[in-house]
């Protein structure tokens, strides 16, 4: 088997997991705890690349790391580009533009809640000020762009939603979701998806999708 992912339990590469079923790929999954202190990833993830994270993907030797990177690449060179949106098509930026709204701009405010909030009462005003407001904004935008549509981009299933879906469950676990109900049904309609079961069945217990 050439392909082989490193999954770490409750991150981003539970997405790519995803990204391989919908692409029928053939691949093998190595599977990596937490560590149940700080919650950090293994130190045998740095053997694989120097920032010691997950997701990275192995692909006949080459080692394929970031899950932005990862989607946005074996989208557009598996299956043909199904799950992409190629240039030329005229869909293509508004493709780009929620594949990488993701990370660029969805999870920080997500990341700094998770954070700050360790930090417990001394964290609060910042929490208060900036960081829920942020997250409230983020998921305001996102829920009003998908008024009376299932997916980001072209009218159809791509690595866009793959991308956004990490964004919807972080949502979910440090925002809650219950004030936008475009976002529930879109995250309810990708979680019907049997690919998505079957990541999730490869991949162990997933907390975030819950």
């Amino acid at each position: 088997m050439s392909i082989i992912v490193h999954h770490l339990e409750e991150s981003r590469s539970q997405r790519v997991l995803w990204l391989m079923e919908e692409l029928g790929l053939d691949y093998a999954v190595k599977r990596y705890s937490r560590n149940p202190q700080t919650r950090l990833a293994p130190p045998e993830l740095k053997e694989l690349h120097p920032l010691g994270k997950s997701p990275v993907v192995e692909k006949n030797g080459r080692i394929y790391a970031e899950s932005g990177a990862i989607v946005e690449y074996f989208a557009e060179t598996e299956a043909h580009g199904a799950l992409s949106v190629l240039p030329g098509d005229p869909a293509r930026a508004e493709y780009l533009y929620w594949l990488h709204f993701a990370e660029g701009s969805a999870m920080l405010p997500l990341l700094l809640k998770l954070y700050v909030g360790m930090l417990g009462e001394n964290g609060a005003p910042l929490m208060q000020m900036r960081i829920d407001p942020e997250i409230a904004n983020h998921l305001s935008f996102m829920n009003s762009a998908m008024e009376g549509k299932d997916f980001f981009a072209a009218g159809r299933f791509t690595a866009a939603d793959i991308e956004m879906s990490f964004v919807l469950d972080a949502g979910a676990s440090r925002g809650g979701l219950e004030n936008y109900p475009n976002l529930v049904r879109v995250r309810a309609g990708y979680q019907s998806r049997p690919a998505y079961q079957r990541a999730l069945e490869k991949g162990g217990p997933y907390k975030m999708g819950a």
